[in-house]
Parts: structure tokens; sequence; C-alpha cells
């Protein structure tokens, strides 16, 4: 064929005007792909898939342009359109096509390099010396050696953590993801930063094979990689070089002293350093299930490391950490052991004066030893100084100013902590709870759902939205739909903390409660572990509903219970709250307010802003139960008033049964047409 004939040709049959159809529409959808996928964080590779096709397509488009025609009666070979249209009359909609895409091409452009960019922006960009250093995949045919791979990574995060020209991702929230995820632009976004080191360990008797690569998540691109082969002895090196090296690769300016802590080793012995790995893991869980159990199983390991190792500092300040966490959440110990506590938070520090888990175990010592806040924070302080991604130090200061009632210190310390942890379920949930004290319930229901977010089954996180819904709207329905949505096999109830009815029962059975579902808010409590909480809310439940006779039973099985207890620790006030509610259903209605203001004087909110101001709530709940409306009503309309004023709130007086014997008290009615403090 000719060659000015086969160009004719290909005009004829319209080849040229799909050609250009088919530019602007391709050029219009990878506009699409490259300027609005990115800003709904979907993947590179969907954009990438997109774009190919959109290559491939190009010459098939052709081919059936020259082959077929589009008419009003279909699709038809061009030989047979050419004979059934007349010629002049072939539509030109081909040229609306080109001109629209053009149109729509140029838009998005536009939009992608000024819009989303500028919105992208106003958010901020990633910082270029961030890192979240990845959990270590377990490559060692023993699976049980999983607890050595998240011991070096987590090594290799705390020695990073020391860098103060770094910003670093805590733990706690590194763990949720996988050692190699698919989508690291996601999980850059995610966490606020631009780089994550991935890595897998090796195991097989005394050999240790580490695989690491510092990857930049914005490019998805490997700035280095290195495997490290030799004995166990070795890992120490391994783990002071690996950190070292991402330091220079992230241009981090090392003090000296820096530079020293990353190139120390924490014990010279293997044993010991194993022990110790496999205490951190045993003590990850326990922090989770909060069964004494696995706490006893750490310090054992623990124990196990410093009997190996006198001089192992960190392995020491980690037993002080889980000692306390266990006296605070779980039982708490005579003094003769909190003696023996503070000679080992002590020994860390003479061994390791710089070593920032020291300080940061010493500082949860005081705050949960014996609430002498000053030195918890000065301890707290010299650990974020020590290591400035300190996370857990900086959120612990954060929890102390708020039982100082300090509140806009402690937001601002617990929303600094969030940034450098930002997949910490348990920190949103506790900002959830901060908002709600301070009956900043938006807020709190925000932060809350966020913590869900995060995970699924965080405890704070659900009561706190559900706290959220009833001291803010009132709407008991939405409460309970939000309440439906919850797994079933959590009660929403603390450990060892109950200053008020709501506390003591947990808030599921609580929402239960509201909407006068007594019944079934009871029968929440059945054969539950723990059995003198269970009876305590049980027989509480059965109070507020007015069903005295209901209680007698388990009245009868606890009250013996509850005085041993508190023969055993006279200071304990969640056991008082829990007795003053059964002297109320025996009828003891003195005995139970004398009960309930010893528990009030026992921690008053000059010891503990916040768990007095609970602790006095429940002492107006014993007032009202015993028909004393002045008294509860002067407790209410102070705690009212008052910044974090404890668990009351104007909207949930109006609609917590427990307030039933007053509610008709022209005081209380008076109470209600107050104006409530609400912020820090």
């Amino acid at each position: 064929m000719n060659p000015r004939n086969f160009f004719a040709e290909l005009k004829r049959r319209n080849v040229y005007k799909v050609a250009v159809a088919y530019a602007v529409v391709g050029w219009l959808l990878i506009q699409v792909t490259t300027q609005v996928f990115p800003f709904f964080e979907i993947p590179n590779w969907a954009v990438r898939l997109v774009v190919l096709a959109i290559v491939i397509g190009f010459p098939i488009a052709l081919v059936l342009a020259w082959a077929f025609e589009l008419t009003p009666e279909g699709l038809k070979r061009t030989e047979n359109a050419d004979l059934a249209t007349p010629a002049g009359t072939k539509s030109r909609g081909w040229v609306f096509i080109v001109i629209v895409g053009a149109l729509l091409s140029v838009g998005l452009f536009l939009l992608g390099r000024y819009g989303f960019r500028n919105a992208s922006s106003s958010v901020g960009e990633l910082p270029s010396k961030s890192i979240a250093v990845l959990p270590f995949e377990n490559l060692s045919e023993d699976k049980a050696n999983a607890y050595f791979a998240d011991g070096i990574q987590e090594e290799i995060l705390t020695k990073l953590a020391t860098v103060a020209d770094l910003k670093v991702i805590s733990r706690t929230s590194t763990a949720k993801y996988k050692s190699k995820p698919e989508d690291l632009k996601t999980v850059s976004q995610q966490l606020g930063v631009a780089h994550v080191l991935e890595g897998s360990v090796q195991r097989a008797g005394d050999k240790v094979r580490v695989n690491v690569q510092l990857i930049d998540a914005r490019t998805d691109s490997q700035v280095w990689a290195k495997s490290y082969d030799g004995d166990a002895k070795d890992i120490f090196g391994v783990e002071s070089e690996v950190s070292q090296q991402v330091a220079d690769a992230l241009r981090a300016k090392l003090s000296p002293s820096e530079a020293k802590t990353i190139a120390a080793a924490p014990t010279t012995d293997v044993v010991a350093y194993d022990l110790f790995l496999k205490g951190e893991s045993e003590f990850r869980r326990a922090q989770s299930d909060l069964q004494r159990e696995s706490f006893e199983q750490a310090i054992a390991s623990y124990s196990r490391a410093i009997a190996h190792d006198p001089h192992f500092a960190l392995a020491t300040a980690r037993l002080v950490e889980c000692r306390m966490n266990l006296h605070w959440f779980i039982q708490p110990f005579p003094e003769p052991q909190l003696g023996e506590i503070r000679k080992d938070a002590e020994s860390a520090i003479t061994i390791a004066p710089d070593l920032a888990e020291a300080h940061a175990a010493l500082g949860l010592f005081y705050y949960f030893g014996y609430r002498a806040y000053p030195e918890a924070l000065a301890e707290f302080a010299r650990a974020t100084e020590l290591q400035p991604n300190n996370s857990e130090a900086l959120q612990n200061a954060g929890f102390v100013h708020r039982r100082q009632g300090m509140f806009r210190k402690a937001l601002e310390e617990m929303n600094k902590a969030f940034e450098q942890d930002p997949r910490n379920a348990s920190l949103a949930g506790n900002l959830a709870n901060t908002y709600n004290i301070l009956r900043m319930h938006d807020d709190a229901v925000r932060m809350a759902k966020r913590a869900l977010t995060i995970n699924p089954h965080e405890v704070a996180g659900m009561a706190a939205w559900l706290n959220g819904i009833l001291s803010g709207s009132g709407d008991i329905e939405e409460a309970q739909r939000v309440l439906a949505t919850f797994p079933a096999d959590t009660k929403l109830a603390p450990n060892r903390i109950a200053p008020d009815f709501a506390l003591l029962i947990g808030y599921r059975a609580y929402t239960l409660a509201v909407a006068r579902k007594f019944d079934a808010a009871v029968k929440l409590w059945d054969n539950s572990p723990d059995e003198d909480r269970e009876l305590a809310a049980r027989i509480a439940i059965r109070v507020v509903a007015n069903d005295p006779a209901g209680a007698q039973a388990d009245a009868e099985r606890a009250r013996p219970l509850l005085e041993r207890r508190l023969q055993e620790h006279p200071d304990e006030t969640t056991s008082m709250t829990e007795l003053a509610w059964v002297y109320l259903s025996q009828g003891r209605n003195a005995d139970a307010v004398e009960l309930a203001r010893k528990a009030a004087d026992t921690l008053p909110r000059s010891k503990d802003f916040l768990a007095g101001g609970g602790l006095l709530v429940g002492l107006a709940e014993i007032e009202a139960r015993a028909g004393h409306a002045a008294d509860a009503v002067a407790i209410l309309r102070k705690e009212l008033s008052s910044a974090g004023g404890g668990p009351v709130a104007l909207t949930t007086l109006k609609l917590d049964p427990v307030w039933d014997p007053i509610r008709n008290d022209p005081q209380f009615q008076q109470l209600l047409t107050i104006k409530e403090h609400v912020g820090p």
C-alpha cells in the first residue's frame, strides 16, 4: 500500500481520532490515579497497575479502531459501517470527548499540584530524621525464639531513642505492624516517620544471623542493607553497629554521651541477656492481660538474669517496673516489700547513673508506691533528658500531673507522648478518659474512637466512649447501640479501682443500669474469676434497683471477705467502697456512710486529685442512698464547679438511678440548674 494511501486510510477509519481521544482520556485517568489515589492512601502498586493498563491498552485501541467503528446500531466492522453510513454524516462526538477530557485533565493536574499537595503540606511533611523500627522477623527453626528477635529490635530502638536529633517511634506503636508490611507508605503516614528499619533474626545454638535494611518509606527505596553473622555473644556489637549506621544514614548529630550510650552493652553475660529478653516478653504480656501469673513469670526471669549478672542495671530497672505494676494494678505490697523494691531502684541508678530506664523505674516507684509526685516527676524528667524519645516516661509525667490536678500540663505531655507513640491504644484511651474528667465529652468520644481504631479490644477506649455519651448527650439508646458493637468478653471494669458506682460495676453494667435493665446488669457478673469483685458489683446493682432482699445472700458471703481484706490492707479504698455498699444492702446505713467517708479521707484530693474526686462522688452516692440529701448535694455542688470534678456531670445526675432517693429533693432539683465547669 502506498504510504500516502495508508495514512489516508488511517484517517478514514478514525484511527487518528481514536488515538487522540485515547491519549486525552488516558491522560485524564493517569491524573486521577497519580493525584487522587495518594490522597486517599491507596497503595502505589495500584497506581502503577492503572498506568501500565493504560499504556498496554493504547495499541489495542488502535487495532480496534482500524477494524471496527461505533455506529448508532452498535459496533460494526469498518467495511460494513461504511456501506451503511452516508458520506458526511459520521458523528463528531469524539471532538466533544477530547475537549471534555482535556479540560478535566488540566483541572485534575492543577488540583493535584495546588490542592491535594497543599492539603498534604498543611498536615506537615514527614521529618527526614524520623524512624520506626519494625518488629524483626524470627527465622529460627525454633519459633520459641521469637522473644530473642523482639529483644534485638527493642534494644536497637532503645539506643536510637537516646538520640535527641531523631524522632523515634515507641515499640508500643511499631509492634502493631508486620516485619515487612506491604504498604510502607501507609505505615509511615500512620506513624509520622520518613524511614523504617526492617530486620530478621535467625538463631541456631550459639550462632546468630541478623539481616537489616533501612528504607526511605516516602519513595519505598532502600537506603542500605547489611547482614551480620556471628556468635550470640557478639549480638551486643551488632545492636550498637546497626544503631550507629542508622544514625549516620539519617545524618543525626550525636553528642558524646549519646554516642557512648549507643556503643554500650547492657551486660556482657549472654545467659543473663537471654533471661532478660524472656522477662521483657513476659512483662509485655502481663501489661496486656493484667494477670498476676504473667507478672510473676516476668519477675522470675528478671531475677534470674540479675543472679547471673548482679551489675545488670537494665534488668534491675525493669524488675522494679514490673513489681510496681503488680503493686498498682493487682495487689498492693506491704511496706517491707516496698522497701526492697526501693533498694533495687536505687541500686540500678548507682550501677548506671545515666541509664534512662533506671530513672524511669525509680520515678514509677515514687508514683505507684507512695504518690510522691515531686520525686516522681524529677526522675521522669531525668529519664526524658537522657532519652528524649522515651514516650513512657513522658506519659507517666502526664499521669502524675493529672493526679495533681494540673490538667493543662497533663494534656500537653500526654498528647506529646502520643505523637511519639501514635498507635498506643491505651494512651489514646487514657486521653479520652482525661477529656471526660474535664467534661470535654465530644473530644473524649473522638479520642475513644481513635483508641478503638488502633485496638478494638482497648477497654479504656470502650469505657471512655460510653462515658462520653452518657455524660455528654445523655442518649441512652445510642450508648446501648455502641455497647452492642463491643466484644462481649469484657465487663469494662478496671482492676482494683472502684471509687464510685460506675467503676465498681464496670461501664458495660453501668450502661445497662442507667437504662434500668438491672437484671441484665447483674447477669454480667455471673461466674467472675474475682469473687470479691463479683459479689460487690452484684450487691451494688441490687441496691440501686431497690432490691436489697435480692442482695442478701451475696452480702452474707461478701462481708467477711471484705472485712478480712481491710484488716490486711487497712488503707485500701476500693475495699472500703465495696464494703460500704454491702452495709447499705444490710440496712447498716450509718456504717456505710462512715466507711465511705473514711475512704475519701484516706485518699483526699490533696494527695490524689483524680482518685480523691472519685471517692468524694462515691461518698455522695452512699449519702444519697442513705437519704442524706443535704450532704450529698453539698459534695456534688463543689464537684460540678471544679475542673476535673470527678465522675459527675449534670447529664448523668439526671439519668443515673443511684440518685433516685434524693431526686425529688428541692436542693437536688436546684443543683440541676447550675452551670458545670468544663475544661482544664
